[in-house]
C-alpha cells in the first residue's frame, strides 16, 4: 500500500539529463512542444520574462548542478495517440484570451505562469521555471499536470457539484471541528466513488506513457496544484495532499483520484472559508513530476528572504537527509543556513551563519512504492546535510528565481543520491514576511524579567502569547481544544489547521522554521516555538505558560502567564536629525530584524555576546583540548559539531556572529569590540576554572587591551583577529571595522597595533579602521595622544561614569549616584569630543545615557559628535524627540 502524506508537496524530484543529447526520461526540451498542438503567440508573452532569466548569474561550476531539458523522448507515438482522439480533447492554443483550453493534460513545459486558472500555481510555476530559468541553471523536473478543465468535467458529469455546494452550505460546520470532519469525508467519499471520464483516462495514460517511456517502475511524485494556491498573500501550504513514489499507471490513476478528493480535506475547507474563498471558485489540478532520488541524498525548502524578520538580503536554507517531507511536513529538525545576497554575488564566502539540526530521521522509498521513515545514523545526525558548495549553489538558484518572479520566493529542492545534482522541486511566493507593511513596527516585549523556562526551540514570528496548556495526540481530539489555549504537540501537519487558528500559542517537539507548523502559525500570526524536542514532557495539561519568540531566534517557553507588552509604530518620514544615530547590537539572532530599523549601522557589537552564546567554552580550554578532562570534552565535543576541530570551531563562530551582524546593516559601518570579558566572565565558560584568576575586583582587573598584548592570551586573541580578518577577507564584508576597549596607557595603544598588524590587520590597510573605546579618565587625560594610534573614539559611557566617579555600578548602595549626566562626566565627554574634532577623526558614544536620556544625545548633538549608538528600543524615541527639538 502506498503511504501518502498530508504534508506541503514534497520536495522529491525529478532527475535531469547529465549530458548534453543524453535522453532522459521525463525531460522534454523547453523549445520543442511536446503535445500534438501549437503555441501561436507564446514568444511574445513571455519574452520579459526570458531577459530577466538570460541576465541572472550562472551558478558557481564548484558545485555539480544538472540542466533539465536537454534530453528529448521521441515524442511521435503519443502525439499519434492525442490526434486519434482529437475530436474530444483538441483545444485551440492560439493567443491567450482566445478560445478555452479544453485539453484534460499539459506537459509542463508548455506551461507559463499566467496558467494558473488552467493548471493551478504550482504547475503553473513549474512551467514557469522549466521554459524560462531551465537555461540559466535552475533545473527543474519534468511532467505534466491535469487541468481544471478536466477537474470541473468531472465533478460536472458525475453530478458531484450539487452535491458539494449542498454539504458545504451549512455555516455551522465552520465552528463545529466535528461536523467539519463528518462533511469532509462524506465529500471525499463521494468523489473517490464517482469513476473519471473516459477521455479523461486515455490523456493520463498517454501522459504517463510519454514521460516514464511505459516503465511500470518508473516513479513519479503526484502533488496538488490549485487554482486558488501559492498565491502572494496566501500560500495554501499543504492544503491538499501529495503522493511520492508512485510506480506504474494504475497506481498514478490512483493517486490522481485521491488528489482531486483532496481538495475536500477539512484543514483545506477551514483554510478557504477563513481566508474567504468561495469553494466553487476554487478547482484542483494534479501535478506529475519525476521523482529524484533524494532518499539517498538530501532534500530541504528555502526561502529567499529570512522568514522571521523580513530582512530580505539573505536566502534562507533548510536541509536534512532522505526525501524532503521530513523538513516540509516538521518530523525532523533540519540544518540551516543564511546566505548573504550581496556578497554572493560578488563570488565571496557567502554563508555567514549555520545551525546543525538534529536529524533524527529521514524519508526513503519504500519497496513497492510509497515512502517510509527510518532513523538516521550516528553519523548523519552529526554532520552536514549539504555542502557549502551546494548550499551557496542552491542560494544562487534562489536568487535567479526570486529575480524572474520579482517577489520572495518559497523554493522546495533536492539532490538527487545518484548523480549528486541539485534540482528545483517547487517554487511559490513567500506569503508572510514580505507582505509587511513598510514602515510599521511591531514590538512585542517580555515586561517580566527572571522567569523559570521550561524549555526552548526555534522561534517562529517575533510574537509573544500566553494560556492554558493542551497537549494533543491526534486531530482526532480537535473537539477538546478551546479557543485560546496554548497548543502543545509533538508535530503537527496541514490537518490540524483547524485547531491550529484557534490557539494562543503553538508548540511542537518537532520541526523547523521552514516546516508547516511554521508556515501556517505565521500566516495566522500566532507565537509558534518548534523543534524543542521534549516539550511534551516538560509541560502538562492545564499548565499555565508564556511563549516568547521575541528574543531572537530561540524561542522560549515560560513558566506562567508573565506580563509582557506590545508596542506598535507607524514611523512615517523620520527627518535628518543632525547627527547619525546608530545601535548597540550584540546579538546575530536579533540583528535582520534590528537592521531595518532607520539606523546608521552599528555602534557597538560586543564580541563577548557571540563567544558566550555561540561558543560557551574558554579559547585556551579549546586550544588544549587534548589536555581536558572526558566530561569537560564531551561537553566540548556536543558544541563543536560540524567544525574541524577546536579552533576551526572558535574562529568560524566568531566569524558566522560577526558577519552576521555585519550583514544586517551592510553596507553601514559596524564596529565591532573585540572581547572585553572580565576574569569572573570568562571563568564561567567551558574549562574556564583552571585558566582565570581569582580577583577582588574584576571591572578594574586583567581585561580588555591588557589581555591582548598578554603572552598569556596571545594565542586566544589571534584567533579572535583571525575571524575578522576572515570576514573582511574572504566573507567580503569590508563594512566591519575594529574597537579596542580598556587601554590603559599609550604603550598599550602602541603595542596593540603592533600585535593587529602581525596578525593581518594593519590600520590603514585595505580600508581598515581601528577604534578605540575611550573609557578611562587616563583617555580623558590624553585624548589627542591616543588619537595619534587610532582613527577615532567611541565613547563608552559606562565605564567613563564608573571610573570618572569612583563607583561599583554592581553595588546597591551606591548605585544612586550613577549618572552620566553628571558634571564631571560629562566635562570627560566634552574634552573627547573637542580632541576628536580637533584631529579630523571620528567620535561616537555608545551606552546607556542616550538610550535612557534623549535629552543626554541632544546635548552631545550640540558638541558635534558624530553619532550616538543607542539600544534598538531608544532609537526610534530618540530620533523623535530629537526632530521636535
Amino acid at each position: 500500500m502506498v503511504v501518502h502524506s498530508k504534508m506541503r508537496g514534497s520536495t522529491c524530484a525529478a532527475l535531469a539529463v547529465t549530458a548534453a543529447g543524453a535522453v532522459g526520461l521525463g525531460f522534454v526540451a523547453p523549445q520543442v512542444p511536446s503535445s500534438s498542438m501549437t503555441r501561436t503567440s507564446s514568444a511574445s508573452s513571455t519574452a520579459p520574462a526570458r531577459s530577466a532569466a538570460s541576465s541572472a548569474r550562472a551558478v558557481p561550476s564548484a558545485a555539480p548542478v544538472a540542466v533539465a531539458g536537454l534530453g528529448l523522448l521521441s515524442l511521435a507515438g503519443a502525439s499519434a495517440r492525442r490526434s486519434k482522439k482529437s475530436k474530444k480533447s483538441v483545444v485551440s492554443l492560439r493567443a491567450r484570451g482566445g478560445e478555452e483550453d479544453t485539453r484534460v493534460c499539459i506537459p509542463l513545459e508548455e506551461l507559463r505562469n499566467t496558467d494558473v486558472e488552467k493548471v493551478g500555481g504550482k504547475s503553473a510555476s513549474l512551467g514557469e521555471m522549466i521554459s524560462q530559468l531551465s537555461d540559466v541553471g535552475v533545473p527543474v523536473p519534468g511532467g505534466f499536470s491535469t487541468t481544471a478543465f478536466a477537474y470541473k468535467e468531472f465533478l460536472d458529469k458525475g453530478g458531484i457539484n450539487e452535491f458539494i455546494n449542498d454539504k458545504l452550505s451549512d455555516e455551522s460546520i465552520y465552528e463545529d471541528v466535528d461536523k467539519l470532519m463528518k462533511v469532509g469525508k462524506e465529500i471525499r467519499d463521494k468523489i473517490m466513488d464517482t469513476p473519471f471520464q473516459e477521455d479523461f483516462e486515455e490523456e493520463l495514460k498517454a501522459q504517463w506513457q510519454r514521460v516514464s517511456g511505459g516503465d511500470e517502475k518508473f516513479t513519479f511524485a503526484v502533488r496538488s496544484s490549485a487554482t486558488a494556491e501559492d498565491l502572494p498573500d496566501a500560500s495554501f501550504a499543504g492544503q491538499q495532499e501529495t503522493f511520492l513514489n508512485v510506480m506504474g499507471y494504475e497506481d498514478m490513476k490512483q493517486k490522481v483520484h485521491l488528489v482531486f478528493a483532496s481538495l475536500f480535506t477539512d484543514r483545506a475547507i477551514s483554510y478557504r472559508h477563513d481566508r474567504g474563498f468561495e469553494h466553487e471558485k476554487v478547482q484542483l489540478c494534479a501535478t506529475c513530476q519525476k521523482m529524484v532520488r533524494s532518499e539517498t541524498g538530501s532534500a530541504g525548502v528555502m526561502f529567499s528572504l529570512d522568514t522571521e524578520s523580513g530582512f530580505k538580503d539573505v536566502v534562507f536554507v533548510t536541509s536534512a537527509y532522505g526525501l524532503g517531507e521530513t523538513v516540509v511536513g516538521g518530523t525532523v529538525n533540519p540544518d540551516e543556513w543564511y546566505v548573504f545576497k550581496p556578497t554572493l554575488a560578488e563570488g565571496k564566502n557567502s554563508i555567514i551563519s549555520r545551525t546543525m539540526g538534529s536529524k533524527l530521521c529521514k524519508m526513503i522509498y519504500k519497496a513497492g512504492g510509497g515512502s517510509e521513515t527510518v532513523d538516521t545514523s550516528d553519523e548523519e545526525q552529526n554532520s552536514w546535510s549539504a555542502s557549502d558548495e551546494e548550499v551557496k549553489a542552491l542560494a544562487e538558484m534562489a536568487v535567479k528565481i526570486e529575480k524572474h518572479y520579482g517577489r520572495p520566493m518559497d523554493i522546495e529542492w533536492a539532490r538527487d543520491g545518484d548523480d549528486g545534482k541539485l534540482y528545483i522541486v517547487q517554487a511559490r511566493p513567500e506569503t508572510v514576511a514580505s507582505q509587511k507593511k513598510v514602515g510599521v513596527i511591531e514590538e512585542y516585549k517580555m515586561l517580566e524579567k527572571g522567569g523559570t523556562k521550561i524549555a526552548e526551540g526555534r522561534a517562529v514570528g517575533k510574537r509573544i502569547g500566553s494560556g492554558e496548556v493542551n497537549i494533543l495526540t491526534s486531530i482526532d481530539q480537535m473537539s477538546e481544544f478551546s479557543e485560546g489555549q496554548v497548543l502543545v504537540a509533538d508535530m503537527t501537519d496541514p490537518d490540524w489547521e483547524p485547531i491550529m487558528k484557534k490557539a494562543g500559542a503553538i508548540i511542537t517537539n518537532r520541526g523547523g522554521r521552514t516546516c508547516h507548523a511554521a508556515i501556517i502559525a505565521r500566516e495566522l500570526g500566532i507565537p509558534a516555538i518548534v523543534g524543542c524536542g521534549d516539550a511534551t514532557d516538560k509541560v502538562s495539561k492545564g499548565d499555565k505558560v508564556t511563549v516568547s519568540c521575541a528574543e531572537g531566534d530561540t524561542g522560549y517557553i515560560y513558566k506562567g502567564e508573565l506580563k509582557f507588552e506590545k508596542k506598535v509604530q507607524d514611523l512615517g518620514e523620520l527627518p535628518e536629525v543632525g547627527l547619525k544615530i546608530m545601535m548597540n547590537v550584540g546579538n546575530p539572532e536579533t540583528a535582520f530584524a534590528f537592521g531595518q530599523l532607520p539606523n546608521e549601522g552599528i555602534g557597538l557589537a560586543r564580541l563577548e555576546f557571540v563567544i558566550n552564546n555561540a561558543i560557551g567554552v574558554h579559547p585556551k580550554a579549546l586550544l588544549n583540548y587534548d589536555t581536558l578532562d572526558g566530561e569537560t570534552k564531551e561537553l566540548v565535543d556536543e558544541r563543536m559539531k560540524g567544525y574541524d576541530g577546536p579552533k576551526d570551531f572558535y574562529v568560524k563562530k566568531i566569524a558566522e556572529g560577526v558577519a552576521t551582524l555585519a550583514a544586517s546593516v551592510y553596507p553601514k559601518r559596524i564596529i565591532v569590540r573585540l572581547s572585553d570579558f572580565k576574569s569572573n566572565e570568562y571563568k564561567s565558560l567551558i574549562g574556564g576554572e583552571q585558566y582565570e584568576p581569582d580577583e577582588e575586583n574584576p571591572m578594574i582587573g586583567f581585561r580588555g587591551c591588557g589581555r591582548y598584548t598578554d603572552p598569556f592570551f596571545e594565542e586566544c586573541f589571534a584567533m579572535e583577529l583571525e575571524a575578522v580578518k576572515m570576514v573582511r577577507g574572504e566573507m567580503g564584508l569590508k563594512n566591519v571595522e575594529i574597537m579596542i576597549p580598556f587601554v590603559r596607557t599609550l604603550d598599550m595603544a602602541k603595542d596593540v597595533n603592533e600585535v593587529l598588524e602581525k596578525n593581518g590587520l594593519k590600520r590603514g590597510e585595505d580600508g581598515l579602521k581601528v577604534n578605540m573605546m575611550a573609557e578611562l579618565p587616563s583617555n580623558v587625560f590624553l585624548a589627542e595622544e591616543f588619537l595619534e594610534y587610532f582613527d577615532g573614539f567611541s565613547i563608552g559611557s559606562n565605564d567613563l561614569t564608573q571610573l570618572t566617579l569612583g563607583l561599583d555600578r554592581d553595588s546597591g548602595l551606591v548605585a544612586q549616584y550613577f549618572d552620566e549626566r553628571n558634571p564631571a562626566v560629562m566635562k570627560g565627554l566634552e574634552t573627547l569630543i573637542k580632541a576628536a574634532k580637533k584631529k579630523g577623526k571620528y567620535v561616537g558614544i555608545c551606552g546607556q545615557g542616550p538610550s535612557d536620556h534623549p535629552d543626554l544625545a541632544k546635548w552631545l548633538m550640540e558638541q558635534g559628535i558624530d553619532s550616538v549608538s543607542l539600544n534598538p528600543d531608544s532609537v526610534i524615541p530618540t530620533w523623535q524627540f530629537l526632530a521636535k527639538k
